[in-house]
């Protein structure tokens, strides 16, 4: 699937791209380089929870018109539940439930080998 618009500079110079969008889903897919790791030589947990950020917030955020919408993030949780390890890491951000003016994302994370 062709790379998407990302347009958000600190995402492009991590390597992520935004492979996947449509309302209510956005996944985000980035390489896991060496500029990527921690100490124990596995994906640092800021980088999983950026990624994991970038896709929540893409999910609430589609829109099929020209302008496009902007948001920001209220909060934040992220479980880590195992070890960042492989070639990328796929965010996926899946929009739960919207009102007015916030809405609520969940996301997953897996890490593969390309």
């Amino acid at each position: 699937m062709a790379n998407l618009d990302v347009d958000n500079p600190f995402l492009e110079a991590l390597g992520g791209t935004l492979s996947e969008w449509r309302a209510g889903y956005a996944e985000f897919t980035m390489p896991i380089h060496v500029g990527h790791l921690n100490r124990q030589r596995i994906l640092q947990g800021g980088a999983i929870a950026t990624s994991l950020d970038a896709a929540c917030g893409y999910a609430g955020l589609f829109t099929s018109g020209v302008e496009p919408i902007h948001g920001f993030t209220l909060s934040l949780i992220v479980n880590y539940l195992d070890r960042g390890l492989g070639d990328r890491v796929v965010a996926k951000g899946f929009l739960e439930r919207a009102g007015r003016s916030v809405y609520f994302a969940r996301g997953e994370r897996g890490s593969t080998a390309v």
